[in-house]
C-alpha cells in the first residue's frame, strides 16, 4: 500500500501522551507539512502559534472550560465541569492554528493546514489531536486578551488547536466506515 494512505488509514486521535517534549525538528516537519497545505488562491492564510509553556496551557484550559461551562450542550457541560479533564490531553505542544479575515475561506485553509499536521505528526509516531475547544475562549469576550496575550498577528481570528506529543498508548482500532457515502455519476 502506498505510504501516505497507510499513514491516513493508521492515524487515530491520540488523547493520552507523555510528558516528554518533542523534538524541535519534528515539530518543525509538523509545522511544515501545515504550510504546505491547499488554500484557496493560494492565500495560505493560516497563521501557526506553538505554545510549551506548561503554566499557559493550564490558563487555556481553565479559561476554556469556565466558559464552556455555559454551553447548552450536556456533553459540553459535562466535559467543562470535570476538575480533572484536561482540554489538550496534557499534551506537551499546542498549535493554535488562527486564519487570516480578509482571506476568501480562511476556516477552511486552517482546517486543511490542521490535517496536513495530523498526518505529518503521525508519520513521525507522534500523537495528535485536533481540538475545536478552545474555540469557546477565543469566541468569547476574552477573545482579544488571549490574541494578544498569544501575540497573534493582528488581522487573524484562531479557529482550531492541535495538541502534539508522544504517544503515551496506540490506539489501533478503526471504526467501520460509514457506507453509502460515495456515489458514482459516470
Amino acid at each position: 500500500m502506498n505510504e501516505v494512505l497507510k499513514v491516513i488509514k493508521q492515524r487515530r486521535t491520540t488523547r493520552k501522551f507523555k510528558k516528554e517534549q518533542i523534538k524541535d525538528k519534528e515539530l518543525d516537519t509538523i509545522l511544515e507539512a501545515g504550510l504546505y497545505a491547499p488554500s484557496a488562491h493560494n492565500n495560505q492564510s493560516w497563521n501557526f502559534t506553538v505554545i510549551q509553556d506548561e503554566n499557559l496551557l493550564d490558563e487555556l484550559n481553565i479559561n476554556t472550560k469556565n466558559i464552556a461551562k455555559s454551553f447548552p450542550d450536556e456533553t459540553i457541560k459535562k466535559m467543562a465541569n470535570n476538575e480533572k479533564f484536561d482540554i489538550f490531553y496534557n499534551a506537551p505542544t499546542v498549535v493554535v492554528v488562527s486564519g487570516k479575515n480578509d482571506a476568501m475561506m480562511p476556516q477552511i485553509d486552517c482546517a486543511a493546514a490542521t490535517e496536513n499536521m495530523l498526518i505529518a505528526a503521525e508519520s513521525l509516531d507522534i500523537g495528535a489531536c485536533w481540538n475545536g475547544m478552545v474555540g469557546f475562549l477565543f469566541n468569547s469576550e476574552r477573545k482579544n486578551e488571549y490574541i494578544e496575550k498569544l501575540n497573534i498577528p493582528e488581522g487573524y481570528t484562531p479557529y482550531y488547536a492541535v495538541a502534539l506529543g508522544y504517544k503515551k498508548v496506540n490506539v489501533t482500532n478503526t471504526l467501520k466506515r460509514k457506507e453509502n457515502s460515495i456515489q458514482y455519476i459516470k
